[in-house]
């Protein structure tokens, strides 16, 4: 059997990729319009990412988390996050709603974690974090079926 190499889907084709890159852009301008903390959104992605298993993504958002002045201790229990005491209600209001948008494949997002986050966030709040989340998750399977190279660099 031939192993193939990947292809790097941003450059196979650019076009989709710069479209995705705007998207996100947009997206950004929204979690800053929304008012949602800059190292909440950073969070966001990690958890995201962690979830889908994107090494690329989680070393390219913990190192920019972590130049916004992200505390590591948060960082190295986000996965965790429903059992720390790191977290403001805002904070595990977005984690559960990015969370559970993330793994929408198990069951959907329900309606008690959908109204748990709506109970904290404005509206404005509650869709950035559903857009943030699901850039992220394209982000993250580009990234994935890609492979792009994560190294100790």
């Amino acid at each position: 059997m031939t192993e193939h190499q990947r292809v790097n889907m941003g450059k196979q084709h650019p076009a989709n990729y710069k479209a995705l890159l705007a998207l996100s852009s947009a997206v950004e301008e929204t979690t800053t319009a929304a008012g949602l903390d800059p190292l909440l959104v950073e969070l966001v992605k990690i958890l995201t990412s962690q979830i889908n298993g994107c090494a690329y993504c989680l070393k390219l958002h913990t190192r920019d988390a972590l130049k916004k002045g992200e505390n590591p201790d948060r960082i190295a229990v986000l996965h965790a996050w429903e059992e720390t005491g790191y977290f403001s209600e805002t904070d595990r209001a977005a984690l559960r709603l990015a969370e559970a948008i993330s793994r929408v494949s198990e069951g959907r997002v329900s309606d008690e974690d959908y109204n748990a986050a709506a109970a904290v966030l404005s509206a404005d709040q509650v869709s950035a974090v559903a857009w943030l989340s699901t850039v992220m998750n394209a982000f993250n399977r580009v990234a994935i079926t890609s492979r792009y190279p994560v190294t100790g660099n």
